[in-house]
C-alpha cells in the first residue's frame, strides 16, 4: 500500500485481539510492505520478567497463524489509560492505521465500548474487527455517506488504497428517510470527486429508504454481500455541525464485518 506502511493492534491477548492480529496478519500478506505492531498497554507498571512471558506468548500466537510477513509483528508493552495510551502511541510510532478488535454487543444501543471510543476520538483510520467474522480479503467495501459533504477529501485516499491493494470494488450508499431527492441534489454534486478519488473501483451509488439508517445499512451489507464497511465519522467534521457519533458507536457494536472508520 502506498498510504499505509504501519498497522497498530492494540493487543491484550483476549479472543477478539488474537482475531484482531490474524485478520492484520491476513491483511498484510506476503508480499507488501506493512509492519504490524501490537501494542499491551496495562494500568500498572509490569515487571521485567513479565514482559518476556508476555513476548513469547504473543510470538507463540503470531506464528500459530503462519505469519509470513515480509517483517514479523513486533509486541510492546506499556503503562497508562487504554484510549490515551494507544492514541499516544500512535503519534509516537508513525502508525497510519488503528486495527483493533471487538466483542461487539448485539443486545444494546447504548454501550460504550473502548473500540467504539477508539474510533471517535482517533485521528487516523481505525479499522474495528468483530470477533468472529471471516477472515478474508475485502474485495466488496460499501462507503456509506448521508446527505453532507465530504470535508477532507484526503481521507478518501486510504480507502482507494484499500481498494487498489485489493482489486475491491467500492459500492457507496446513501440511506434517505423521507425524500430521495433532498439527498440526490447534495450526494449529485460528490460523484465527479467519488470517481476521480476512487478511480475504476467505484462501481455504483445505491439510494435506499429506510427510517432506520443503521437498518437499512445492515441490509445493504448482508444483500452485497460486503466485506468491509467504510464510514465518514461526522464528529470531526469542519465544516458542519459534529455529531457525538452516535451511528459511528451502534456499527461498531453491531456490524459482523470489519469497520473502517476514515479519518
Amino acid at each position: 500500500m502506498g498510504n499505509i506502511d504501519k498497522i497498530l493492534i492494540p493487543f491484550d491477548f483476549s479472543e477478539a485481539s488474537i482475531n484482531a492480529l490474524e485478520y492484520a496478519i491476513n491483511f498484510v500478506g506476503p508480499n507488501r510492505r506493512m509492519d504490524i505492531l501490537a501494542l499491551y498497554v496495562s494500568a500498572m507498571p509490569i515487571a521485567e520478567s513479565e514482559k518476556n512471558v508476555l513476548q513469547s506468548d504473543f510470538t507463540k500466537i503470531a506464528k500459530s497463524y503462519n505469519e509470513k510477513t515480509k517483517t514479523p509483528s513486533e509486541f510492546i508493552t506499556t503503562t497508562g489509560e487504554v484510549i490515551e495510551t494507544i492514541l499516544s502511541v500512535q503519534d509516537e510510532y508513525d502508525a497510519d492505521l488503528i486495527l483493533m478488535g471487538t466483542m461487539g454487543d448485539k443486545s444494546t444501543d447504548e454501550a460504550i465500548t473502548n473500540t467504539s471510543r477508539l474510533v471517535l476520538e482517533a485521528n487516523c483510520p481505525v479499522i474495528s474487527v468483530p470477533f468472529g467474522c471471516a477472515i478474508k480479503e475485502p474485495r466488496d467495501i460499501a462507503l456509506v455517506m448521508g446527505n453532507e459533504k465530504i470535508d477532507d477529501k484526503e481521507v478518501l485516499r486510504t480507502l482507494l488504497d484499500v481498494a487498489r491493494t485489493f482489486n475491491s470494488r467500492v459500492h457507496v450508499l446513501t440511506i434517505y428517510k423521507e425524500s430521495v431527492y433532498a439527498e440526490e441534489s447534495v450526494v449529485d454534486s460528490t460523484e465527479n470527486l467519488l470517481e476521480y478519488y476512487l478511480e475504476h473501483f467505484y462501481v455504483e451509488h445505491a439510494f435506499s429508504k429506510n427510517q432506520d439508517v443503521e437498518e437499512g445499512i445492515l441490509e445493504y451489507i448482508n444483500k452485497k454481500n460486503i466485506d468491509l464497511l467504510a464510514i465518514l465519522p461526522r464528529n470531526h467534521t469542519k465544516l458542519s455541525s459534529p455529531s457525538e457519533g452516535r451511528l459511528t458507536k451502534l456499527l461498531t457494536l453491531h456490524s459482523e464485518i470489519p469497520v473502517l472508520a476514515l479519518d
